[in-house]
């Protein structure tokens, strides 16, 4: 069975688009067949997969609007074992135009139907706001992986994120949950990051990632070749992180299908 997690946060800056890319090809190296959907007009996600978002005709902005079908929009990046759903600023304008279209909320969802089957996992980089694309990006999903830093100003964003996931299921999803959070950019030497994680893991006890993405600088470095921090430097300590968290969704899958 498909799982298609949104990764989402309205705080910019937490690490969302770095995990997508890393978790991606974490899964690829797993063996699983993977989608990476950019859903925000930065491009970002499409430019750390190895993609121009410049020189593209087509994008998931044509997606949206129902102007081409995915399977000719989706491309596979050299060496990433991945296919992404690519990109750019035209994006931006699809928000506008999707609100006098019916179903605007639906529209991701019903455009990843026929390609479902092709992938084990479909990940949806969701912008930095609480928009039509990322109100998109949660219909469309199972779950929603949360990455957030450990400071106060998290804590209170994640209030908001919580409540709109509540309101997308009463309404819009009722079958999406959170899949978990995920602590990203962690200095351990720093003691309001270490009472932030307590008091996360004290409030959403087994939501909250054992695997802590810590702060790397092979991370930050990884997207200006183009390319994922398990590509661009699979020993350092930010890979070893994102192949840990790779392996505990995948746990956290197999034990929740054995329940199931």
């Amino acid at each position: 069975m498909t799982r298609i997690i949104a990764i989402a946060n309205q705080k910019g800056g937490v690490g969302k688009t770095t995990t997508t890319v890393n978790l991606a090809a974490g899964l690829a190296l797993s063996g699983k067949r993977v989608l990476l959907v950019d859903l925000d007009p930065q491009g970002n996600a499409t430019m750390g997969s190895g993609v121009d978002k410049r020189a593209l005709t087509h994008t998931v902005y044509h997606v949206l609007l129902g102007l081409s079908a995915i399977q000719q929009v989706r491309v596979r990046p050299d060496g990433t074992g991945y296919d992404v759903l690519p990109a750019n600023r035209e994006l931006a304008g699809a928000e506008v135009e999707m609100v006098a279209l019916e179903n605007r909320e639906l529209r991701l969802k019903a455009a990843l139907s026929p390609i479902t089957s092709d992938y084990d996992f479909i990940l949806l980089d969701c912008p930095p706001a609480l928009n039509l694309l990322t109100l998109n990006g949660l219909v469309a999903a199972h779950s929603v992986m949360i990455p957030m830093q450990c400071e106060y100003y998290a804590l209170e964003g994640l209030t908001d994120l919580v409540n709109t996931i509540k309101k997308v299921r009463a309404h819009l999803n009722p079958h999406i949950e959170i899949d978990g959070l995920l602590r990203t950019m962690f200095d351990p030497r720093n003691t309001l990051a270490q009472q932030v994680s307590t008091e996360l893991q004290q409030h959403f006890g087994a939501k909250v990632y054992d695997t802590i993405i810590p702060r790397n600088v092979r991370i930050a470095e990884a997207p200006s070749y183009g390319k994922s921090a398990l590509d661009f430097d699979p020993t350092c300590k930010g890979s070893q992180a994102y192949v840990a968290l790779t392996a505990e969704l995948l746990w956290r899958e197999n034990a929740a299908r054995a329940v199931a």
